[in-house]
């Protein structure tokens, strides 16, 4: 059939989003469809079936398309390891390190990667969905774009512009998007929609008719807020909430600077029985807390100085004094040690830096990255889930392991009241969840995964109702491969 690229006016528009409900609407007609990311920026990653690491979103794009998780369907994932440099990811392995000024040299050479990656999942499937990244009106990067249009001009694939009503001035967004780009780039561009509408459709009609009278692009249509968005899993941390449910049992995560797969949290923050709140920097753990998860980091050793620079290690030790719990995924499993060894620097300059001391336990840095998905038991039941991170950990709480999978991972304190481990999506499976959380009084009923699958349906239906899907897939048949 073809391709088509959803690009957006700007970060955060919900491009993601729509690709998700696009390739969930596209399965259910029966068409064949994959996701596709030419380049992410997020510390939000998934391990794919190779064993390689995506962003998280396309992820969750390739669960409504029905399919597993491709290294292909994400070539290039950049991930911020501090403000001005990031590691750089390459069709799931990691290749380099890369300031914001020496990754522009570093383009040409992977639209390579990004062009075999899209004519592997073009070769396998029917229906190729594009999701863009920031905004093709950003024409300072537009002379090494792998992103947005160029990519769409070197794989000959049409793009449709969303704008985001929320934010307000989506004429401007819209209007001002086709007036700055070149115009060989804007001929690209086969149609705009509208996106994130709240109140009576009616009411923008005028806008809508004005922006295509402005631009000469087809109407796709005007979508309204889509409230069940926040029920699945987000892949910035912009997109986090701070509090989430009203039970009676409080879990606290604090929100590290280089927080990573925070997703582990959205099955709790869907238990009825509890309250999740994210603690930003510059407020102190609650003192009601029950339960404080250190999650995962890009930085480990960063986020330790961070997390102690906001005073959060004192207030975990006021936590754990009054009998709370405390659980450390992935680089919250790391700092919750006695020590943190890198002596040849793989997070941060070459050193040794103190762990919090709630676990005997300390961890080495090393170059190879572990990625894998893995299944296991823990608390007596099955997990499912996969580990991403570079440290080796060691010591005597190792020997009362949080879980199998099937060998010993992790560690919990003699008490039992911390505990540690690598293995990142845990929550996603009931029954662990419910044994976990009977442990802390809790009564779990809910069965997440097909909660997840319920909205990406309701989600389809959404788009259905109020996109022009036929007239999109009509453009995706318009894509040539290679590009003329």
């Amino acid at each position: 059939m073809g391709a088509l690229m959803i690009q957006g006016t700007g970060s955060n528009v919900g491009k993601s989003l729509l690709v998700a409900g696009l390739c969930r609407a596209a399965r259910r007609r029966g068409i064949a469809v994959a996701p596709f990311k030419p380049q992410n920026m997020s510390n939000n990653a998934a391990v794919a079936c190779e064993g390689g690491e995506i962003g998280r979103a396309q992820a969750l794009q390739a669960l409504a398309a029905g399919l597993a998780p491709s290294v292909h369907m994400n070539p290039v994932l950049l991930k911020p390891e501090t403000d001005r440099a990031a590691q750089v990811v390459v069709q799931g392995h990691a290749v380099t390190r890369a300031s914001a000024g020496d990754y522009g040299a570093l383009k040409a050479r992977l639209l390579d990667a990004v062009l075999d990656s899209f004519a592997r999942l073009r070769a396998a499937h029917d229906l190729v969905l594009v999701e863009g990244a920031g905004s093709p009106a950003e024409v300072n990067l537009r002379a090494r774009d792998i992103a947005n249009m160029g990519f769409a001009r070197a794989a000959g694939v049409p793009v449709v512009l969303a704008g985001d009503i929320d934010r307000g001035g989506v004429i401007a967004q819209i209007v001002g998007t086709q007036s700055v780009i070149a115009p060989a780039d804007a001929a690209m561009i086969k149609g705009f929609l509208i996106n994130r509408f709240r109140g009576d459709p009616a009411l923008f009609d005028a806008g809508r008719s004005f922006i295509a009278k402005c631009t000469g692009w087809p109407d796709l249509g005007l979508v309204p807020w889509f409230a069940d968005a926040a029920r699945l899993p987000a892949e910035d941390a912009v997109d986090l909430r701070r509090a989430q449910g009203d039970g009676a049992l409080h879990v606290v995560c604090p929100m590290l600077s280089r927080i990573a797969n925070f997703d582990d949290l959205d099955p709790l923050a869907a238990e009825p029985g509890l309250r999740l709140s994210m603690v930003p920097p510059g407020q102190a753990l609650p003192g009601d807390a029950d339960v404080v998860i250190l999650p995962g980091s890009k930085s480990t050793r960063g986020d330790l100085a961070f997390l102690r620079g906001q005073g959060w290690d004192i207030d975990l030790a006021a936590h754990l004094r009054r009998g709370g719990h405390v659980l450390g995924i992935c680089g919250g499993y790391q700092m919750l040690g006695r020590v943190i060894h890198d002596p040849e620097g793989h997070d941060g300059a070459p050193g040794s830096d103190p762990g919090l001391a709630l676990l005997d336990v300390e961890t080495r840095m090393v170059a190879d990255k572990r990625l894998t998905r893995i299944k296991g038991r823990a608390l007596g039941q099955p997990v499912e889930g996969y580990e991403i991170h570079m440290g080796r950990t060691t010591g005597p709480d190792c020997a009362r392991p949080f879980a199998h999978i099937p060998g010993p991972d992790g560690a919990t304190s003699a008490d039992g009241r911390v505990a540690g481990t690598y293995l990142h999506g845990l929550f996603t499976g009931d029954a662990f969840r419910a044994a976990w959380l009977a442990r802390l009084g809790v009564r779990s009923a809910l069965d997440y995964g097909a909660g997840i699958e319920e909205v990406l349906d309701s989600l389809a239906d959404h788009l259905e109702t109020h996109l022009d899907i036929d007239r999109m897939l009509a453009l995706a048949r318009e894509a040539a491969w290679p590009a003329s």
